[in-house]
């Protein structure tokens, strides 16, 4: 490759991060002349907006969907994957706390963050019309997420669903004809499958904050967001006395989230 000033080149986990223009390829050095593409371990099914996500984050990157996020982590740190994109907020529905208490629980760093504009579409076998649609299957979040919709179109039926993607596997997968699935675009890609609705969710600031994470702690060097665990006595004033550290230091807290402590009555980390 011929360099160029726009180009930053450093090591991490064994993969070579190539940063271009403020977008990222993630490479493992196989030879001198072989690349072969990195694995990223998501949660949920392929077309997925952890998929979506995966794509914007490392693009180009071989995506190895995983049916529990418990088992995401197991992937990253079995090597079977070299890194993992998880949600981890949801500007409307807010946090996915699974994904606090998992990295609590295993030895995996958060590397980047990318916020992802939730687009909800209506997606169904192709040749059908919005018309025959009586039945539309998707994420309980997705449902929530599209009232509107519903509102307007008071004879359909509303179906909750395992997964949003897997909501058009399945519609694709049965042929039916009077149901539909909501999603990301990227579904449709996936499976073969037409839109015949795009952007059907409610607030168009929809944003789910997802994380690269993998084994090793090794950062960018021009890093200038960290994020912390820890733990208080349960005691008057312990927390305030934590933060004041942060305050008399001019840094800025994004965001505070108290999780329980297992095995411990009334804590929280």
């Amino acid at each position: 490759m011929k360099s160029s000033s726009a180009r930053t080149i450093f090591e991490f986990c064994d993969v070579m991060f190539v940063i271009e223009n403020q977008s990222c390829f993630l490479l493992r050095p196989i030879t001198r002349f072989l690349l072969i593409l990195m694995i990223i371990a998501i949660q949920g099914e392929a077309g997925s907006f952890s998929h979506e996500a995966a794509l914007a984050m490392v693009p180009g990157c071989i995506v190895l969907p995983c049916a529990r996020s418990a088992e995401v982590f197991d992937r990253v740190l079995k090597k079977k994957a070299e890194a993992a994109v998880i949600p981890i907020e949801n500007t409307l529905a807010g946090p996915v706390t699974e994904h606090f208490d998992l990295l609590l629980e295993h030895p995996l760093f958060i590397k980047r963050e990318y916020p992802l504009r939730i687009r909800h579409n209506l997606i169904a076998t192709p040749g059908v019309k919005l018309a025959q649609i009586r039945r539309v299957l998707s994420h309980p979040v997705a449902l929530d997420q599209c009232r509107k919709f519903f509102r307007d179109h008071a004879k359909v039926q509303q179906v909750p669903f395992y997964d949003t993607a897997g909501s058009v596997k399945h519609v694709i997968e049965t042929g039916e004809k009077d149901a539909a699935g909501i999603a990301s675009r990227q579904a449709a890609v996936e499976y073969g499958a037409k839109v015949l609705k795009a952007g059907i969710e409610d607030d168009a600031k929809n944003f789910t904050r997802f994380l690269l994470i993998s084994a090793g702690e090794r950062w960018a060097k021009d890093a200038d967001k960290i994020s912390l665990a820890f733990s208080v006595p349960d005691q008057p004033g312990a927390l305030f006395k934590t933060l004041a550290v942060f305050a008399l230091r001019d840094i800025s807290l994004s965001k505070i989230e108290s999780r329980p402590v297992k095995g411990h009555e009334s804590s929280s980390e």
